[in-house]
Formats: structure tokens, sequence, C-alpha cells
């Protein structure tokens, strides 16, 4: 019986499961062992059922057993160039394609969606934006249009906007940038700021025309993207979350006012047990009507050169318990490389099969996975 136990408990560590306690549960689903940094989520087909979008291949939703290649993204070392997948309709076909770019050929892109099965998508170039970290989206300038947002270190910060069908203009915020890049109103006159590892962007009113004040009012060192803001104790005024990419620690930034109205940042910590915190979302995955803090540890972000990379690999998600003004930690896939699961450098959020509940999709050195939110075991 001792042995049948421990068999047991064995094969729920080796599948995924997490452990027993009140949250949430997921289940864990194997999708491809390839080692693409990233994934999006749309419909390809146009048949009402979302698929997966990952390096060279697109997978067949809804059990994404079936997939598709698209191209031959070229591997750079122990990377593929290829550092986000955003679903974006570029040229207004009607068929979503999505926007990525790479850090050794600096060039950011977009790869068209064909519409038949078993065509090559072709590659299209936006621009030479320096290397690419990875690329977020945002409505940048408040026109209800997401733009294109790269973080390129050493290099001008930029936003790129589609104008017309397959036509886009670069808008450039600043001359230089670090590791690290958010978005968000940090101020609260209305206007999404741009947050980078060494101070904010405060948005003019006019985005183009009218130069971004920086305040250089902190230091975030390899910082996470996105950097998140977001009003996290509900005091009416937005903070920052920010992880370290390459290093140990992820803290929120608690925005202060002294009495003459000036504004202060109070570091606190969420978590210093895990390192390379490169990925964030801020997204209501209990269904409670609040965000958490969705993240993992990027695995192997830097082949080996990180500081905590033989630590064990891990996806979570953080509540924010207000009587205790902190974050609880929760596990969703924890354990040794091939036991735990990491986040990659893009991941993606999404309700997969209409259930009313987010699941989570991860790709990355270690392979390619769904979560599927199977809801909290205390209901």
């Amino acid at each position: 019986m001792l042995r049948t136990l421990s068999s047991c408990f064995i094969l729920l560590i080796l599948i995924g499961a997490t452990a027993p306690e009140p949250g949430l549960r997921f289940n864990r689903y194997f999708v491809a062992a390839e080692s693409y940094e990233s994934v999006g989520v749309f419909d390809v087909d146009k048949n009402d059922t979302l698929d997966l979008v990952s390096g060279d291949f697109w997978y067949e939703g809804p059990r994404f057993r079936n997939r598709h290649l698209i191209g031959n993204e070229p591997r750079k070392d122990q990377y593929y160039d290829d550092f986000s997948t955003i679903p974006l309709d570029v040229n207004a076909d009607g068929r979503m394609d999505f926007v990525t770019g790479g850090w050794f050929d600096q060039t950011l892109r977009w790869v068209e969606n064909p519409g038949k099965k078993g065509a090559t998508w072709p590659l299209h170039e936006i621009g030479k934006v320096g290397n690419v970290e990875t690329t977020r989206a945002w409505d940048v300038d408040g026109d209800g249009t997401i733009d294109i947002v790269p973080n390129n270190p050493s290099h001008p910060l930029k936003y790129i906007k589609l104008v017309s069908p397959g036509v886009f203009k670069t808008v450039t915020v600043a001359p230089t940038q670090g590791h690290g890049l958010g978005f968000g109103d940090v101020n609260g006159d209305g206007r999404g700021d741009l947050i980078v590892s060494d101070g904010w962007l405060e948005a003019p009113a006019n985005r183009e025309e009218t130069p971004w004040k920086l305040h250089k009012e902190f230091t975030f060192g390899t910082a996470s993207v996105p950097i998140i803001v977001a009003d996290v104790n509900g005091d009416k005024r937005n903070d920052i979350i920010v992880g370290q990419g390459h290093s140990y620690g992820l803290h929120w930034y608690e925005q202060t006012r002294d009495a003459s109205g000036q504004r202060g940042w109070t570091k606190h910590l969420i978590d210093d047990k895990n390192s390379q915190y490169h990925s964030l979302e801020w997204v209501d995955i209990t269904g409670d009507g609040r965000p958490e803090l969705l993240t993992g540890k990027r695995f192997r972000a830097h082949n080996g050169r990180d500081p905590g990379e033989e630590d064990p690999v891990g996806l979570y998600y953080f509540t924010w318990e207000a009587s205790k003004k902190q974050f609880m930690k929760h596990d969703i896939s924890y354990g040794p490389a091939g036991v735990g699961k990491g986040t990659g450098i893009y991941f993606a959020v999404v309700d997969l099969h209409k259930t009313g509940r987010k699941d989570i999709v991860v790709a990355g050195k270690d392979g390619l996975f769904v979560f599927f939110n199977e809801g909290n075991l205390k209901k």
C-alpha cells in the first residue's frame, strides 16, 4: 500500500498537477517539445475555434494535436530569432497575421496568414529597430488601435503604428532604452506612459510631435517585459510591478505622495526565491473580478549564464491579500526542469474552450504546454 501511494504521488508530480490546497486547479496539457520561446493564440482558419501559433507551426484547436508548418525560423545558437507573437490583421484581409522580431537580425516583421493549410506564411519586414528583446502591443496614442512597441536595449525607444493595410509608421519616443518595458498611466492624467528600466516617460497630449519627459524616479536593472502598471493596493494611484528578467527578484513599487504632492516610490518584496521573472501578466484568472499577477521563470534565458539557472522551474499566480497588504504565491507548476514549467518570453492567457475560465498557454526552451483552468477547488 505504501509503495502504491508513493507511486501515485510521483505520478502527480510528473504530470504537473497542482497540490490539492484551496485555490485554482489546472490541467497540464502537453502540445509540443519545440523550444520556441513565444506563443500566440488566435483563430487561424476562421472556424470559430482558437488555435496556437508558435515558431514554425500553428496547432489546430480545440485539441492542438494537428500542427501545420508555416515557415522555417532560423536558429541562432540556442535561440530561434522569434521573440513575440502579437496577433494583428496587418493587411486587412480578414485573416489574423502576427508580429514578431529578432534579437540577432534586429528586425521587426509581420508574418502573413495565407488562409490555406499547408502554405508557407510570407515574411514582411517592418523595419530594422535594433536587437529585439521582445515586443508588446499597447494603444500608446489612445486612438483605439494597438501599436507595436519593441524592447530594444541600447537603441531608441519607439512605437510602430499601423496606418493603413500593410503600412507602418515609426514614432520615436526617446534616444535610448534599457532592458525592460511597460505601459500605463503613472500620473493619473488619462494618458498611457511608457516605463523603462531607469524611469518613466510622461506621455504628452500630442504623442508624435511633443517630447516625452523622462522622470528618473527609480532604477530597475534587467527588468521584465512587461513592467506592470496597476493600482495594487486600491488607493487610486497606479503602482508598478517588476521582475528581474536575468536575476532573482519580483517586487512592487507603491506610488506615494507627500503633503506637497511630491511623488515617491516604496519598494515591496513579492518574491526573492526565484530568478528570471522575465514575462508578467496582470489578469483575472480566478474569476473574482480582480486581477492576479501571473508569471514564472523563463527557463535558460541566457543559456546557463544567469543566476539561478539550475534552480527548479515554476509557473505561479499571486493574489493580492488586502488584509495583509501583500501578495500570496500559488504554484501552478513547479519542479526540476522537465517537471516544472517556465514562461518563455511571451505567453498567452485566454479562454480556449469557452468555459468562462482563462487558460494559460506557455512556450519556452522547455516545450509548449497549455494549462487548462479547471476552476477553484473551494467551489
